[in-house]
């Protein structure tokens, strides 16, 4: 890839860029021994076997500005404001989300940051160049479905996470977010279960 033309347009125009995590990046040990575990029950009942997790996130430019779109938990503090929280939604079960390591936020953070994006995986992957679509998926950002994380509630066979709300946002933006695939020998968990939502909602 040409870099300064690649970023050139980022300058000019806009974009939408999406980022490939690996589970558990970042030395959080707790987080990528559970999705080991995860996965490899998985893969058992499925017959397959295991691959690596990702989690992803977005980093949109506009005319306004930069902005990182990614959904965290647990919430780490009351200063949403500081990180561009636009919401908040209930981990496992509603009545527990009145405390917050039981709550997951939804960002849109103006000149933020991907903690660690440094570990990213085929990354950034273009999925726009189009401004009015950037600007869309930015519109989106809160209204993203407060679904409960962690449970399969659409009955899609996948729990809602991180990359639901990733795959709702790149569904609902006009984007062909089914055809979007992890890195080789790797997969996100929930990322269907986030484009049968925006399906279900259409228009």
């Amino acid at each position: 890839m040409d870099t300064d033309r690649h970023h050139g347009a980022w300058r000019s125009n806009g974009g939408i860029d999406l980022y490939w995590i690996p589970l558990g990046a970042g030395g959080n040990g707790y987080v990528r021994l559970n999705g080991k575990v995860y996965e490899t029950i998985k893969a058992r009942l499925e017959r397959r076997r295991p691959l690596d997790l990702y989690h992803t996130a977005l980093e949109v430019r506009v005319p306004e500005g930069r902005f990182i779109i990614e959904n965290a938990w647990p919430s780490p503090d009351a200063d949403t404001r500081s990180r561009g929280v636009v919401l908040e939604g209930p981990v496992f079960n509603r009545v527990l989300a009145r405390f917050r390591p039981f709550r997951y936020e939804v960002r849109c953070w103006r000149d933020g940051v991907i903690p660690d994006a440094g570990a990213a995986v085929s990354s950034p992957q273009r999925l726009s160049d189009d401004p009015l679509l950037a600007q869309n998926l930015l519109n989106l950002a809160a209204s993203v479905p407060v679904v409960i994380w962690g449970r399969d509630e659409l009955g899609t066979g996948e729990m809602w996470n991180s990359n639901s709300v990733i795959a709702w946002l790149v569904a609902r933006s006009w984007l062909p977010a089914e055809t979007i695939e992890a890195p080789k020998g790797g997969r996100a968990p929930g990322w269907k279960a986030g484009i049968a939502k925006a399906c279900r909602q259409g228009g």
